[in-house]
């Protein structure tokens, strides 16, 4: 499964690129900004996205629309340090598949990775 991984975090990145790696994703690009990812995006076509919702130059949220007008069937997975329901509502109406908050573990990260792929 062809994933893109966006945080502006490059720590962040590395982490979830090393969970999902492990869970034998194939790992396509990685955005440090939502302009960035939906440029990725479109060159890549993934199937799975992990996506931060704050960052520089287009947040988490506007990406996430652009993506899903592009490839409808894509599954993007927000994780994100802001913990206000509200963000987390507003994502899985934009369509969403999953929302993980910050600060994760290896576990969660897999489980959360898992669920959105519908293992």
């Amino acid at each position: 499964m062809k994933t893109l991984i966006v945080d502006d975090s490059i720590i962040m990145r590395t982490a979830i690129e090393k969970f999902a790696s492990e869970l034998g994703l194939t790992i396509v690009g990685k955005a440090a900004n939502g302009k960035q990812a939906v440029e990725m995006f479109q060159q890549h076509m993934p199937d799975l996205v992990t996506l931060d919702i704050t960052m520089p130059e287009m947040n988490g949220l506007e990406a996430l629309e652009k993506m899903l007008n592009i490839k409808p069937d894509a599954k993007i997975l927000v994780i994100t340090a802001i913990t206000e329901k509200s963000v987390a509502i507003e994502a899985l109406k934009k369509g969403a598949k999953g929302f993980l908050n910050k600060p994760f573990n290896e576990e969660s990260v897999k489980n959360a990775i898992r669920e959105v792929m519908g293992k």
